[in-house]
C-alpha cells in the first residue's frame, strides 16, 4: 500500500512538472493587440522643436537637425514593416493611427580626454510626443510624451581601441532605437 501510494505521489509530481515545464511562465513574442487591430497609418512625424529658445546653460546641448522628422517617419514605417505585427497603410485604410511630434534632439557630451579640453564621447537623444488612435472608433488609446531614442558615440578625440562614428552615423542610430522602441510601445503594449 505504501509503495502504490509513493509511485501515486511521483506520478502526480512528473504530471505536475511537466505540465509546468510546458506551459512555460506566459511570455510571447506575439502581439499583444487585439485581433481587431491589423494595419497601421503612421502620420508624418511633426517638427515642434522650438529653435527660438533663448540658449542658456541647462539646454546648451539643444541643436536644430533639419529634416529629422522626415528620417523618423521613414524608420517607423520600416520598422512596422520589419516586425510584421500592424501593416503600414494608406491613412483611410487604417485600423490604427500614430502621431508623432518630434520636440527635442540633443547631443550631450558624456566624457572627456584626460586633459578634460576634448569631447571623446556624446549621447544623441531624441525626444517625441506620441498618440495612438482607433481609427474607427475615433478613440485614444494611449499617448507618451517625452518618448525617447538615443545612441551613445566616441568621437575623433577618443584614445585607444574604441569605435569612432560619425555624428551622422549615430544619428541613424538613435533615430533607429527610436523607431525599435515606438513599435514595441505599440505591439507589446507592456
Amino acid at each position: 500500500m505504501k509503495n502504490k501510494l509513493s509511485f501515486f505521489l511521483f506520478l502526480t509530481t512528473i504530471c505536475c512538472l511537466l505540465v509546468a515545464g510546458l506551459t512555460g511562465c506566459g511570455y510571447t513574442t506575439r502581439s499583444m493587440l487585439s485581433g481587431k487591430y491589423n494595419t497601421i497609418y503612421i502620420a508624418p512625424f511633426l517638427n515642434k522643436v522650438d529653435i527660438t529658445q533663448e540658449s542658456y546653460s541647462a539646454n546648451k546641448y539643444r541643436i536644430y537637425r533639419p529634416m529629422l522628422e522626415t528620417d523618423i517617419t521613414k524608420k517607423v514605417i520600416n520598422r512596422y514593416l520589419f516586425d510584421g505585427n500592424l501593416k503600414p497603410v494608406k491613412e483611410g485604410l487604417a485600423d490604427l493611427v500614430l502621431k508623432g511630434e518630434l520636440i527635442e534632439y540633443l547631443k550631450d557630451p558624456l566624457s572627456y580626454d584626460v586633459n578634460g579640453e576634448n569631447i571623446t564621447e556624446y549621447r544623441i537623444n531624441i525626444y517625441v510626443n506620441l498618440s495612438l488612435w482607433d481609427s474607427k472608433e475615433d478613440k485614444l488609446l494611449w499617448q507618451e510624451n517625452n518618448f525617447n531614442g538615443n545612441y551613445s558615440f566616441f568621437t575623433s578625440f577618443a584614445s585607444g581601441n574604441v569605435v569612432k562614428v560619425t555624428e551622422d552615423a549615430a544619428v541613424i542610430n538613435a533615430v533607429e532605437d527610436l523607431a525599435r522602441r515606438i513599435v514595441e510601445r505599440t505591439v507589446e503594449q507592456w
